[in-house]
């Protein structure tokens, strides 16, 4: 069997080679480089061809987050972060990093986890990310072709989608590669937004603290994370995150947080969100499942599409992991199956407005 060929990216001495001896602990592992900052991260990635990138994210000379920009934009690799999560600068720099297209991210150890864990957990991280196919992140493929996100986005809008329902809730569920995914969707979305939009994002542990907040400075519609007993109809045109480790479910009209077992192994779950949507609102609901690995969301998805609402999928070509949506197609849950551009415009015109740039 090939071993699994990783470039370890990480400033400090100490954590490099503590990284390394934990990868080369496991014979299927195998350490192809090291590099002490992201202009030599790059250098290397070229010259090695890794099949994982470990990356930190506060590196000198140039930056985690700048280099996988490039790697992601021009040697298109699995990129593990590993990173800190003490300060918001640093988790911040982690979504960008997340969302310039690196697969997954793991905290660095603190020193205080039991005996094996966190090895084990990275260990494991690694196979993961190096089993997933990466592509030229979407924003480099785009100019590549001369064509810019923006104009591909402005032609999405021209497409036809389908006939216009009375919807009052929209619920997205996202895992793997989900935060780049949110993003581009909520970029293109008009502000004011007439409907409230329900969010499910499966993150790592510590990371999910900042998302909402992170998110929020990245779009210009509302972005928080939801508080029990909130009532929906004050959410119009905002995004409301489940917060880490709560399912967010809708109620009576209001929000509900919950401690539920998980599932999926997820807590939070798309599963339990979609569902509740489409208890609550029938053929009232809007639900699309992005990008990620394993089945959270598909039999949601079912439900809601079973009640009447209008379901989305993200398609194969546009999505970091198709396992999520693969699920769905499946279980015959998807009404429409798009492009990660597509979507955006989509709910745009379902909800009953257009993009402002094709508003006169």
């Amino acid at each position: 069997m090939t071993p699994i060929r990783i470039l370890v990216v990480e400033d400090s001495l100490t954590v490099r080679m503590r990284l390394s001896e934990v990868l080369a602990a496991d014979s299927t592992l195998q350490v192809v480089g090291q590099a002490h900052d992201g202009q030599q991260a790059i250098e290397l990635c070229h010259r090695l061809r890794p099949d994982v990138v470990t990356m930190d994210i506060v590196l000198p000379v140039m930056s985690g987050l700048a280099a996988t920009e490039h790697i992601m934009a021009h040697c298109p690799t699995p990129i593990l972060v590993v990173s800190s999560a003490m300060n918001r600068g640093e988790l911040f720099s982690t979504y960008e990093a997340l969302a310039a297209g690196a697969v997954d991210v793991l905290e660095k150890p603190v020193g205080s986890e039991d005996d094996g864990a966190w090895e084990r957990r990275f260990r494991a991280a690694v196979k993961l990310v190096s089993r997933i196919r990466v592509i030229t992140h979407p924003r480099a493929r785009l100019a590549s072709m001369g064509q810019s996100w923006a104009d591909a986005q402005n032609l999405a809008l021209s497409r036809p989608t389908p006939p216009r329902r009375r919807y009052q809730v929209v619920v997205i569920g996202a895992s793997t590669g989900g935060p780049h995914a949110i993003l581009e969707i909520l970029r293109v979305l008009p502000v004011p937004f007439p409907l409230p939009i329900l969010f499910v994002l499966h993150v790592a542990e510590p990371f999910g603290v900042a998302f909402a907040e992170w998110l929020d400075s990245q779009t210009r519609l509302r972005v928080t994370y939801a508080r029990d007993g909130e009532l929906l109809s004050r959410k119009i045109g905002q995004v409301t995150m489940a917060p880490p480790d709560s399912h967010l479910e809708t109620r009576g009209g209001g929000l509900c947080l919950t401690q539920a077992p998980p599932r999926h192994s997820c807590r939070p779950s798309i599963d339990v969100l979609f569902e509740s949507a489409a208890c609550e609102y029938g053929g009232a609901a809007i639900a699309t499942l992005l990008t990620g690995m394993g089945r959270d969301g598909a039999e949601g998805l079912l439900r809601v599409r079973r009640a009447g609402g209008f379901t989305i999928a993200q398609d194969e070509a546009t999505s970091v992991v198709y396992g999520m949506p693969r699920e769905a197609v499946g279980l015959g849950a998807v009404e429409r199956e798009l492009p990660l551009m597509d979507i955006g415009p989509a709910l745009a015109e379902l909800s009953g407005q257009q993009d402002e740039r094709r508003m006169p």
